[in-house]
């Protein structure tokens, strides 16, 4: 199978021009093709009134070796990678000792997966509840201001991303292709094929929901155990090894190889493991606003005349601005036609976070423009001073925004002037349970509210209509990842100062997304089943 890059077509084009550009790539013949398939396709909007699709494109051709030594000097012209994933150890017959999985966001839900895939019947502990019920609770704080601190957007199966715009691409370095991985479990559990070649693919939050439940199944038909509601209050630890794990309940569980998949907002873990002098130490995060816009404007501004094309979809951006003050400041999960959402985790505080729907067909864009933020410069103090850090401006917010779990809010054209808002303009918000109107200039540090404030002119330079004055501005986003690192070796994945344990995903600052966290959980899976074998090896 040979692969071609950088093959660019009008978005316009028909199917059998993808097949034709093929033939007139390689030189060859319409019966030397054999077969052909999109690997994948991206926009190239560089040039707005000229769109381009990009695609990777696989063909199996008559002659291939020929074909190669060719084109051996075109580096878009390749032999096609294996991308199939091999399993990298099986669990031997009898064994009796199975791993603990804690949390069952991406990371843990597929270190659970490749646990089970593997034949080692993982138990995994969710301190929140099954993926339908957790969508009840969540309604109550979104529709009714009531927070069921242990069911809610950031804690229970599916973790964060559930309630996120199901974003599926990184930037992570994959050799290996276990994105590709992730994803071909994610269609098999019902995510569209489109997933598979799409250049940022994305699913929304009601298809995840499906999905998530028949990964769940998929784990129950391998032999491996799932327990919701069950929070470890504990981890056993023995001259520098796990031993176990005790729950909220007191049930005491037995285990050699625990992976630690909280998420990012699992708060009182982080200190119970600092209590137990596992290593940790604190991490740069962010912290800022959601912003939003009509969608329309930004697909304007992103396709000009395109703006509305069915398949282009909703238009993105991605922004970076280095303020004067040496602050960073960038748009950070843009949803686009998508709402603003409460994600919040602990009482008397209000978290805002984005999400959209597979359609993305909601009339406002919406994405958090934050301000990048470090431990010795901002949070300095043990490595738990993060935590703290983000708790002052979640109850800040809650105060501003009445202590309802309203969100403060304010017009960008106030912001920028520096005014309190009294009443919305064009754009209507879309956070529930409601955004009050005040003056944010309180809500952030001085220094990020000068690094946003000149952000926001400094983007409508490439965003036309960024700094409209009707934009709402909606406070605030402190969760952005974690703000602590459960530090790991690097070869065998284990806690620094304690084996057996197995940091994971984003809650231990080893990814930052649902794709990366999958990933990431299906190498500690790899590391944990390498590690059990040697035991069992070594007698």
């Amino acid at each position: 199978m040979i692969r071609l890059t950088e093959i660019k077509l009008p978005i316009s084009h028909a199917d059998g021009e993808i097949k034709a550009a093929i033939l007139k790539r390689l030189g060859i013949a319409e019966a030397d093709l054999i077969r052909h398939s999109v690997f994948k396709r991206g926009v190239d909007a560089r040039r707005v009134h000229a769109i381009l699709f990009t695609y990777t494109l696989l063909a199996e051709v008559c002659n291939e070796a020929a074909i190669l030594e060719r084109y051996k000097n075109d580096q878009h012209i390749r032999i096609a990678p294996d991308t199939s994933y091999h399993f990298v150890a099986q669990a031997p017959a009898g064994l009796s000792a199975r791993p603990v999985v804690i949390g069952m966001g991406p990371a843990g839900l597929f270190a659970g997966l490749l646990l089970a895939q593997m034949g080692f019947r993982p138990l995994i502990l969710e301190r929140g509840k099954a993926v339908r019920e957790r969508t009840k609770d969540t309604f109550g704080l979104w529709r009714q201001g009531v927070l069921n601190p242990e069911s809610n957007v950031q804690f229970g199966e599916g973790g964060a991303g559930t309630f996120s715009d199901g974003k599926l691409y990184s930037q992570i370095k994959d050799p290996r292709y276990l994105t590709r991985k992730v994803l071909e479990e994610f269609v098999k559990a019902g995510a569209p094929a489109e997933i598979l070649y799409e250049s940022h693919p994305h699913i929304g939050t009601f298809k995840l929901v499906g999905m998530v439940e028949k990964m769940r199944a998929t784990i129950l038909s391998l032999g491996g155990e799932i327990r919701f509601s069950s929070r470890v209050d504990d981890i056993e630890i023995e001259n520098g090894q796990v031993t176990g794990v005790c729950l909220a309940t007191g049930e005491r569980i037995p285990t050699s190889h625990l992976v630690l998949a909280v998420g990012h907002s699992a708060r009182d873990t982080f200190e119970m493991i600092h209590k137990r002098g596992i290593y940790i130490e604190a991490k740069p995060f962010s912290i800022g606003f959601r912003i939003e816009h009509p969608q329309s404007l930004i697909d304007a501004a992103r396709f000009g005349k395109n703006a509305g094309n069915e398949l282009l979809g909703a238009a993105d951006y991605k922004l970076v601005h280095h303020a004067s003050n040496g602050r960073s400041v960038y748009s950070f999960c843009m949803c686009p036609g998508g709402t603003v959402v409460a994600a919040t985790s602990e009482v008397g505080r209000v978290v805002t976070n984005g999400m959209s729907q597979y359609s993305r067909n909601e009339r406002n864009a919406n994405a958090g423009i934050v301000v990048g933020i470090t431990h010795e410069q901002d949070f300095p103090g043990d490595p738990l001073a993060g935590v703290e850090f983000q708790r002052r401006w979640e109850s800040k917010a809650y105060e501003l925004g009445g202590e309802t779990y309203q969100a403060p809010g304010q017009l960008v054209g106030d912001f920028l002037a520096g005014r309190a808002s009294t009443k919305f303009g064009e754009v209507q918000p879309s956070y529930t349970p409601g955004v009050h109107l005040t003056d944010l200039a309180t809500a952030l540090p001085d220094y990020a509210i000068a690094a946003i404030r000149e952000a926001i002119p400094a983007f409508a330079k490439q965003i036309k209509g960024f700094d409209l004055g009707d934009a709402v501005l909606t406070g605030v986003e402190t969760r952005t990842s974690s703000p602590i690192r459960i530090k790991r070796n690097n070869d065998d994945l284990q806690s620094i100062n304690t084996r057996g344990l197995y940091p994971s995903g984003e809650g231990a600052g080893y990814a930052g997304g649902i794709l990366s966290a999958a990933v990431d959980g299906i190498e500690v899976a790899e590391a944990v089943a390498f590690n059990i074998l040697q035991m069992v090896n070594a007698g």
